[in-house]
């Protein structure tokens, strides 16, 4: 790391937690984080340029303490932790370290990047956000699909790990929305070479539940499940789908309900579970006019012939009852 730090420091390389007293040309040992390198000749590697299990360790604590920094925008942190954690994996997979150390480093870093999948939704105005938040899924596949195998390769018996069932799940609601395969294999098979303890858990007849609401249109069922029983790290998964299925329910409203009884907001409120002050707005999103009554009731008339839906007009509205997962 000596020698990458030389030179980082010559070419002023250094992002700004790596910066002593905020000079871009000088850091410390304890400031500069080793780098991603795309390309790393093996044979070449020197024993001192990969970091040991407890150094690592040590790394990933310290890069995960910056997630709730308020300095600096979230882009710039998640920039910094993104580059530094895939260095994390590139020295345990040069290492073929298989262990519970490992494992419960993975499950970290897998939590990093659902968090900032949640945490992106709020910059969705800048103008890279696209290719951010595609980079960011990216990694967060290839970590689950690295978690995936040392589940697998570190396994006693039938045993399953503590957090293997609510990790597994992720997979599943990866596919919502979505008809690829989120690991480069259909659904149906990856399930099978899944352990049956972890098919019978909780977690995951949760996700798999949701995901046949979802592709069922039963709006009702799958926003009522969320509420009920999404972790906070399945509902960051979820969340970019929310709008999608309450857009469905106002539709279905619309062009179901009676043209001379036009719906209540109050019921609209409780139907797409939003903020009753947030129904109008999704409602004009969406192309639908409310109208207000003598006595300052505001009602969405039905059967109005312009509805359309865009995932990038719609702010991320909350779900009622998950208010505490969207702070």
């Amino acid at each position: 790391m000596t020698g990458e730090r030389a030179q980082r420091e010559r070419l002023r390389d250094l992002a700004v937690f790596e910066r002593l007293n905020g000079n871009p040309g000088k850091t410390s040992p304890t400031l500069a984080v080793k780098k991603f390198c795309r390309t790393i000749a093996t044979k070449h590697t020197q024993a001192s340029d990969v970091r040991p299990l407890p150094v690592l360790e040590e790394t990933l604590n310290y890069l995960l303490n910056l997630l709730d920094s308020m300095e600096h925008p979230f882009e710039v942190v998640h920039d910094f932790i993104f580059d530094r954690t895939r260095s994390i994996r590139q020295d345990l997979s040069m290492q073929n370290i298989i262990n519970d150390q490992t494992i419960h480093m993975y499950e970290e870093m897998v939590k990093f990047h659902i968090i900032s999948h949640h945490k992106l939704l709020t910059c969705s105005n800048r103008p890279n956000f696209s290719s951010v938040h595609y980079l960011n899924m990216e990694q967060l596949k290839k970590c689950l699909t690295s978690l995936y195998a040392l589940y697998e390769e570190n396994r006693d018996s039938n045993s399953i790990y503590e957090n293997e069932p609510e990790f597994r799940s992720f997979h599943v609601l990866l596919h919502l929305g979505s008809n690829s395969q989120p690991l480069g294999e259909s659904l149906s098979l990856w399930l099978s070479h899944v352990p049956s303890a972890i098919l019978k858990s909780e977690e995951m007849f949760f996700a798999r539940r949701l995901l046949r609401f979802f592709r069922m249109g039963n709006y009702k069922r799958f926003l009522c499940t969320t509420a009920t029983e999404a972790s906070c790290l399945q509902f960051y998964i979820i969340e970019p789908y929310i709008n999608e299925v309450r857009a469905l329910a106002l539709s279905c409203v619309n062009s179901c309900g009676y043209i001379h009884h036009p719906y209540p907001i109050a019921h609209l409120s409780k139907l797409l579970m939003m903020k009753e002050l947030d129904v109008e707005p999704f409602c004009n999103a969406c192309g639908l006019k409310i109208s207000t009554d003598e006595q300052g009731n505001k009602f969405l008339a039905t059967k109005q012939k312009i509805f359309h839906y865009s995932k990038d007009v719609f702010p991320s509205y909350c779900l009622l009852g998950l208010e505490h997962f969207e702070r």
